[in-house]
Parts: structure tokens; C-alpha cells; sequence
């Protein structure tokens, strides 16, 4: 707290220069020169003398107020760093792109939750490039992007490969999956995830590389929404592997198809950051333990 705001605020409390220059261990002339430079700073007199008599001016009324709010403001930061030394709590910021925000991040804060329960997890969302940039600026500690990313600024390190899989209702079935061909999607209505996305890039690649013109129901951002579109539609989504959980299948009433050259659809989602000589000690092990994670999984 700055000091002459508590030095003022001791005055009105004890309603006395004397007595708040004996508590605050001051001279009155010092106190008295502390109090006029805070009221030259404001530009304006903080206190009215009536006799003996302190009274303060409607200035000096808003100047304690705000004295009052700074030292509750400071007695907090007090704590929470106190806090901080006790429990050894630290934070750490995670970006994440759109895509890699639904598929990715979820698990990695529930990893760094159950190994790292201390530190207070924060998250950026944002365009891929968006979130290479923040890692630059180091606006976020680590980030998750659906891609491999080869710059000198940033560090990157690959946690998983990923493919598109065909997803559709169960009332919808299909003949057996194994005879699916990559060709019998022209034969599907699909809701497809939106333009400018990684996935979508992904998926119009494949159209191009096999000559598909499937039938679009609808381009949406989000997969969750995909989801619960398809019954609605009596649609198909080509959707990335590490998304289609079991359980998200069984909740949805959903199948999913193999189709051999949807496994060429292969994107490597990666961990990315800064020099781990910038970063602290906490980020440091974040990144450990991910990168360990990932591994054993591969």
C-alpha cells in the first residue's frame, strides 16, 4: 500500500496528527510534509482545520475511501502470496485452437488437475496461429494445436496423431462397415465442421483427393453441436478419432464406420511453448508430465 495513503488514513483514524505521528513513530513536521506532498500529487487540500480540529474536505472524504479500498486490496495480495509460500500454489496459462479446445483440452486439464491439483489452471481459446502468437508473446505458458509446428520461437512437441472416422446415427445403419468405401460418402448427407478450420481443411482435401461431392446439410464450429444435429438431420460427420469417445457414441445412440483411407486423413495434435529456460519451474513439470502421459498412451 502506498505509503502515504496509510499515513493519511492514520490521521483521520485517530482524528490527530499528533497522535497518529506517535503511533506511526514520525516527527509531526514529517508527517506533516508527507501529508502535503500526497495533497500537492492531488492537486487538491485534504483536510480543513477548524480550530484544533481535523475535518476533511469532500476530496480528503473520497481520498479515505480510496485509502481504505487500497489497503483491504493490499491485505488480500498479503494473503494470497502468503498462501502461495504455504501451499506452494502456483498457475499456469494453457492455449488451445478451436478444434483442439474440444478435443484435446478437456483431458489435458483434467491430467494436470489430478497431478498437479496446487496449481490454478487458466485457458486461452483462439485460431491456431492466434495461439502460436500468444505463446510468443508468452500470453499463455503451453498450448495445444492440431498440427505440428516447425519455428524456431517455439518449442513443439508431438502428443498424438489423429484421423478423421464417419459417424451416424444408429437408425441410420449402413451396410456392414467393412465394405464401406471412401466413394460410398457421396451417398451420405453430412454436416461438416466450418470453413478456415483445420478439420474442415482436412475434410476438403479428402473430397478433392477422391473427386467426393457428398450432399452438405449444414457447416457448424462445433462438435458437440454436430452431434446432436445428426439425429435431426438424418445426417453423417466425418469427426477427428481422439473426440469419438465410447461413451460420447453410447450417449449420442451413434455409430461410427472404419473406412481404410480415412486413416490417411492423419493430423499430430502437439504440445507447444517457449524456451523451458523462460518458463517456471511448474510450467516445466507441466510439460514433463504431459509429454509422459502421451507417451505411455501411444
Amino acid at each position: 500500500m502506498d505509503e502515504a495513503l496509510y499515513i493519511f488514513k492514520r490521521i483521520v483514524e485517530h482524528s490527530s496528527m499528533n497522535k497518529a505521528a506517535h503511533s506511526l513513530n514520525l516527527s509531526q513536521p514529517a508527517l506533516s510534509r508527507k501529508i502535503s506532498k500526497l495533497e500537492h500529487e492531488i492537486g487538491a487540500p485534504l483536510f480543513r482545520r477548524i480550530g484544533k480540529r481535523l475535518e476533511l474536505t469532500r476530496i480528503g472524504q473520497l481520498t479515505f475511501e480510496y485509502a481504505i479500498e487500497q489497503e483491504r486490496l493490499y491485505l488480500k495480495y498479503l494473503k494470497t502470496v502468503a498462501e502461495f509460500k504455504e501451499t506452494g500454489r502456483s498457475s499456469i496459462t494453457i492455449g488451445a485452437s478451436l478444434t483442439t479446445l474440444q478435443t484435446t483440452l478437456p483431458d489435458l486439464i483434467t491430467l494436470l488437475r489430478e497431478s498437479h491439483p496446487e496449481i490454478d489452471i487458466k485457458a486461452i481459446t483462439g485460431k491456431t496461429h492466434e495461439i502460436v502468437n500468444f505463446v510468443k508473446e508468452h500470453k499463455v505458458d503451453i498450448a495445444v494445436i492440431a498440427s505440428h509446428l516447425d519455428d524456431s520461437y517455439v518449442q513443439c512437441t508431438p502428443l498424438f496423431d489423429d484421423h478423421l472416422i464417419l459417424v451416424m446415427p444408429r437408425s441410420l445403419m449402413l451396410q456392414e462397415a467393412k465394405q464401406l468405401d471412401v466413394h460410398d460418402l457421396n451417398n451420405i448427407p453430412m454436416i461438416l465442421f466450418s470453413k478456415g478450420t483445420w478439420y474442415r481443411l482436412l475434410t476438403d482435401e479428402l473430397f478433392e483427393a477422391y473427386q467426393l461431392t457428398p450432399e452438405i446439410r449444414m457447416e457448424i464450429d462445433s462438435f458437440e453441436a454436430i452431434l446432436r444435429l445428426l439425429h435431426t438431420f438424418r445426417a453423417g460427420a466425418l469427426l477427428p478419432k481422439s473426440y469419438l469417445r465410447p461413451q460420447l457414441i453410447a450417449d449420442n445412440d451413434l455409430d461410427i464406420y472404419p473406412i481404410p483411407q480415412l486413416e490417411g486423413t492423419k493430423r499430430t495434435t502437439s504440445l507447444i511453448h517457449a524456451d523451458p529456460n523462460t518458463l517456471d519451474v511448474a510450467v516445466r513439470n507441466c510439460i514433463q508430465d504431459i509429454a509422459t502421459f502421451y507417451h505411455r498412451q501411444a
